[in-house]
């Protein structure tokens, strides 16, 4: 909430989309969300395609999405019991495309143009970290995704 503050001049007075941790979106508001996107920010916890349903996802759509940002791969306590809990329901596709080269190749294949996302399990703090740095260079600054992704990457 504190960097949608501090950037709120800039784009988000358009951005639409569920904050906080009071409830997880349904997976009729994902595909809202997802369907009328040009730019697409995910950040929470465990991975994206843990959230969403993956026949649901596949069947869709989203040429528009310019740029999906995921930070994820984050891990608590009780993430790690949900997942645990709910993974003895998932199939083995499902588990074995939860990684974030898959979850990338997916969103490619459903029109996504440009994704950043983590490769390996971090930090909130962390991933506060990378959130501050993507918008200030991209909607303050004004640099391109490549220019940000450098910048992250020193």
């Amino acid at each position: 909430k504190e960097i949608l503050e501090k950037h709120h001049n800039v784009f988000t007075e358009k951005w639409e989309g569920v904050t906080g941790n009071v409830r997880l979106p349904s997976q009729a508001e994902w595909e809202q969300l997802l369907t009328n996107c040009s730019a697409f920010l995910f950040y929470g916890m465990e991975g994206f395609m843990f959230h969403i349903l993956l026949n649901r996802l596949v069947a869709m759509n989203i040429p528009k999405c310019h740029l999906m940002i995921l930070l994820d791969l984050v891990r608590s306590k009780q993430s790690y019991r949900r997942i645990t809990k709910t993974g003895t329901h998932q199939s083995c596709l499902h588990t074995a495309v939860e990684g974030p080269t898959e979850t990338a190749m997916f969103l490619s294949l459903i029109g996504v143009r440009s994704i950043i996302a983590n490769q390996w399990y971090t930090t909130l703090q962390e991933n506060a970290k990378r959130l501050d740095v993507l918008s200030e260079n991209l909607l303050s600054i004004g640099r391109t995704t490549g220019q940000t992704i450098y910048i992250l990457q020193k």
